[in-house]
């Protein structure tokens, strides 16, 4: 079996070696107020999947600082889009994170969030059958449900040309969840930029060239450039580039 490729600090202070989880944790610590943070992977050329996947990016460290940041979220936002096509499971945790999130007063799993203006949602796909925490939709009135969507998540309608996702957001805080984690797709990433609801993003990158092709892992409608101060860049043995990006 291969050894993981080990992740070490490059800027803006080189660590002096490999990083556990422990010290994982403290580069991506959760913020001190309400928080939106983005994670994708991306090619060097920029691809946001291979073969429509973005499984074919993601290596070990990846893998790795994707599983701590589901640990250290309230809230698991994705796009409905993105849960179909992606064939999302039920968010769950292994017994360690679990225990980590227990002893940092934290709820045992996160919830997950879906956002879907069409509501085009299987109730039986394990994100909602199987999952430890009932899920929260995001959608907009006057959509009808789905049967059997009510049965396995809650319905948060916000909005009604399409959804507001800054009042979604805001429901998300009142019901305690304001450290949430954005999985995507790029069209939820466009539109939270468009609405200046981004406050970080966490960006890996593959050290593989897609060619022409696939996506970038943001689309939608032109909005204005924002700010996005580099915060660090960690290294991992097999080439990948961990960056991380923040308001604050």
């Amino acid at each position: 079996m291969t050894a993981p490729a080990p992740i070490s600090a490059l800027w803006p202070a080189p660590s002096p070696g490999p990083l556990d989880d422990a010290a994982l944790v403290e580069h991506y610590r959760r913020a001190d107020a309400p928080h939106l943070r983005m994670n994708f992977v991306t090619s060097v050329d920029g691809a946001v999947s291979v073969d429509g996947y973005s499984a074919g990016l993601s290596g070990e460290p990846d893998k790795r600082v994707f599983g701590l940041l589901r640990m250290l979220c309230d809230a698991l936002l994705v796009a409905a889009g993105t849960l179909r096509h992606e064939g999302y499971r039920a968010v769950r945790l292994d017994a360690r994170r679990r225990d980590w999130r227990r002893a940092h007063g934290l709820a045992e799993y996160p919830t997950l969030v879906v956002v879907s203006g069409t509501l085009d949602l299987d109730p039986t796909q394990a994100a909602f059958a199987d999952a430890p925490v009932r899920p929260v939709i995001l959608t907009r009135d006057p959509t009808p449900a789905p049967p059997g969507l009510t049965a396995v998540a809650d319905l948060v309608r916000c909005g009604h040309d399409r959804v507001d996702l800054a009042a979604g957001l805001a429901e998300l805080r009142r019901r305690g969840l304001g450290q949430v984690l954005c999985e995507g797709g790029p069209q939820l990433f466009g539109a939270l930029t468009a609405e200046d609801l981004v406050d970080e993003v966490c960006l890996s990158v593959a050290p593989l060239l897609a060619g022409a092709g696939p996506g970038r892992i943001t689309a939608g409608d032109p909005g204005p450039v924002r700010r996005l101060p580099l915060r660090h860049v960690l290294h991992a043995g097999d080439g990948t580039l961990l960056l991380r990006y923040a308001r604050r």
